[in-house]
């Protein structure tokens, strides 16, 4: 058996970075990794997919330059081009976490399955290895949902239509959510008919009835079918696609993507050997410094349940290493939840929307205003959206905000860094930011905070 100090098993956005800065500390770690370095946003998320995003706006952008005055011609899409170059992001990126680990000091990078034989003892192939502490950074994958006929049809994941070298004649999108609404707009916009099947009344059900409602005008302005409040799905065999029955609807789909949801990767890890509690979706049970049931057993990102996305995975290492190197007794619950949905004008949330300002029972303030009245997207001809701010009445202190619209992703920050820092809203008022970008109205939302009516 082969000893280590500490063993991290699953190479995405925390696990790297974690082995830096335990070897760094004079530890041996074992970093073991079955398949792709850096995870879902190296491989098959981030990534890639905002590089699809990216070909995606510029084949908008040149589609409609005569609305700025600009004759571009027809324009053609290259989809093998399309795919190759994500594919580059994401085998450039994967390159560069190969030479950082395969430089690192007191680091063994092994390759293969890693099983629990015991609290602190895996297996991993024919080698046993055994560490005092250890940390899971295995990740998650999609789901297929049990729905009529769709075993019956070849669907596709968020995994395999990024390897699609062809724009779909009619892509059919079931779920209404982040992953889904991206690949929607993105392959509308290459040229293929797209609708979109959501379960839930709305789109992006976790986000205000108004922020939803413009996300959908968004999408339909591109030309996406969408039908909300789908409970009556079923799929037939159609050549190579499949028929999509909704409501009273036949959908000719040629391809059928699948993103209604994933599902944690510890159902093959051993994990009952060791003792490890799982919730009941699988996901591992961890208190607020992110250690699990079993001392000496952490786990970090997807597979805790406590973050699906890049940026609170890389978070989650964070934690971790300031608590065991740094003296520090950092909490996941001082996170400030914030994401962006990747459409085209993007959404930046973070905190509570207004509907769970709503439900602490606290007075709130609510103001929001049209992106038509930003100056920034009026000269840009990129007016579709709205900015929107929940504040506490009595303590004055932001409870939540949403930019939809251009550069709101990047526009969130300024909200999200006061938040964070707990200034009360009132002296950002009086920020003097730059003209003319979409967060010099930051101020005047704040300005306009009014108590919110009653529902």
């Amino acid at each position: 058996m082969k000893e280590f100090d500490a063993i991290i098993i699953g190479a995405g956005q925390a696990g790297p970075s974690l082995a830096g800065r335990l070897t760094a500390a004079g530890m041996n770690v074992a970093l073991v990794e079955r398949k792709f370095l850096g995870g879902t946003c190296v491989n098959t998320g981030c990534m890639p997919t905002k590089a699809l995003v990216a070909s995606a706006r510029a084949a908008h952008v040149a589609r409609n330059a005569a609305r700025w005055g600009v004759s571009a011609g027809p324009v053609a899409i290259d989809m093998p081009a399309v795919q190759a170059r994500a594919e580059t992001v994401t085998l450039n990126a994967r390159g560069n976490l190969e030479t950082w680990l395969g430089g690192m000091e007191r680091l063994t990078l092994l390759r293969g399955h890693a099983c629990f034989e015991a609290p602190q003892v895996i297996r991993v192939g024919e080698e046993r290895l055994t560490a005092p502490r250890l940390f899971l950074n295995v990740g998650a994958r999609p789901t297929m949902p049990e729905m009529p006929g769709l075993d019956r049809i070849t669907p596709l994941d968020s995994s395999g239509i990024l390897r699609l070298e062809v724009v779909p004649e009619h892509l059919v999108v079931i779920g209404g959510s982040y992953i889904g609404l991206e690949y929607a707009q993105m392959h509308r916009r290459f040229g293929a008919e797209v609708t979109v099947i959501e379960r839930g009344t709305a789109l992006v059900p976790r986000e205000d009835p108004d922020i939803s409602a413009m996300i959908r005008e968004i999408l339909e302005a591109d030309g996406i079918t969408i039908h909300t409040g789908a409970e009556d799905v079923s799929f037939t065999p159609r050549g190579s696609g499949a028929l999509v029955r909704v409501g009273g609807a036949e959908i000719a789909a040629s391809h059928v993507l699948v993103a209604t949801g994933r599902r944690p990767n510890t159902d093959d890890l051993g994990l009952e050997a060791a003792g490890v509690a799982l919730d009941a979706r699988g996901f591992v049970v961890v208190d607020d410094g992110l250690a699990s049931s079993v001392p000496g057993i952490w786990a970090l990102g997807d597979c805790n349940g406590r973050g699906a996305f890049t940026h609170t995975a890389y978070n989650d290492f964070e934690i971790v290493a300031a608590n065991l190197l740094d003296g520090e007794a950092r909490r996941v619950s001082d996170r400030i939840p914030a994401y962006a949905l990747y459409i085209d004008p993007p959404l930046g949330r973070v905190g509570m929307t207004e509907a769970q300002a709503r439900a602490t029972g606290r007075p709130l303030l609510v103001s929001s205003r049209p992106m038509a009245r930003v100056g920034r997207a009026v000269e840009r001809g990129e007016t579709q959206g709205v900015m929107k701010v929940v504040a506490d009445a009595e303590t004055l202190h932001i409870l939540g905000a949403a930019i939809l619209g251009v550069e709101g992703d990047e526009a969130i920050h300024g909200i999200l860094d006061a938040m964070h820092a707990g200034t009360p809203y009132p002296v950002l008022r009086w920020a003097v930011p730059i003209h003319p970008t979409v967060s010099e109205l930051i101020p005047t939302v704040l300005g306009d905070l009014r108590p919110a009516p009653h529902p």
